[in-house]
């Protein structure tokens, strides 16, 4: 996960002291992105660009001398072209329809864990390295749908967003891929609690199966985590 051969530097602008050093802690554990610093202010924002090039801001949205989208206007507006995954605790949709037209291509709201935030980097990653020509539609759609992380407004009747990601990150670190007994043990629930959050991950395009054949009986099913790349086709 590089733009141009370097890892994606990501620019930590959160006025909570705390909440930055645990971004910045957060970002560095996510392969293939670096923190290249931290400010608290807009105006720290605006003289860290000058200095250091950067391609991702973790913006926070309440900042104490200006609002996170307008400080992405007027950046915009200076010629800086860094995309924005903004951090807020507010749950406005206007503030969200606002933020498309800024740069702002993934909102995380707070308080959010570790996993959620490598759950957003990992997707604009692939979004990122996307490359080349798109063959129809079906591909554009696929690219685009890649920054879309599922909520818990998408989720079934009886799935949490919580336990998903705890599935999700358990099936992304398995090369091997998992079972759903696997998933289960690892996570804390029932197999066929797991096998759900399996099947929605599956229909969501994020993870293949597989029978496990040379058993006894009927073969068991292998799910595997699917990249953007490994989906297309």
């Amino acid at each position: 996960m590089t733009v141009d051969g370097h890892p994606i530097r990501v620019l930590v602008v959160e006025d909570d002291p705390v909440a930055a050093d645990a971004h910045v802690m957060y970002v560095g554990r996510v392969p293939g992105f670096v923190a290249v610093g931290k400010v608290h202010t807009g105006a720290e924002a605006r003289r860290a660009l000058e200095r250091i090039p950067v391609d991702l801001l973790l913006l926070d949205l309440h900042l104490p001398d200006v609002h996170g989208l307008q400080l992405a206007r007027t950046l915009r507006a200076a010629g800086y072209h860094a995309d924005v995954i903004a951090v807020t605790s507010a749950r406005d949709l206007a503030v969200v329809r606002e933020g498309v037209s800024l740069g702002v291509v993934q909102y995380v709201l707070k308080p959010f864990t570790f996993a959620t935030l490598r759950d957003r980097l990992v997707r604009y990653a692939e979004f990122h390295a996307a490359a080349g020509e798109a063959s129809g539609q079906e591909e554009v759609d696929r690219a685009l749908a890649v920054l879309r992380a599922p909520g818990p407004a998408a989720l079934p009747k009886g799935l949490s967003a919580p336990t998903l990601e705890r599935v999700t990150g358990t099936l992304r670190e398995a090369e091997e891929g998992l079972t759903a007994a696997g998933v289960a043990e690892a996570v804390g629930i029932s197999r066929i609690t797991a096998r759900r959050y399996l099947e929605h991950l599956v229909a969501a395009g994020r993870a293949g199966r597989s029978p496990l054949y040379g058993q006894v009986g009927r073969p068991e099913l292998v799910y595997r985590w699917v990249s953007s790349a490994q989906g297309r086709g």
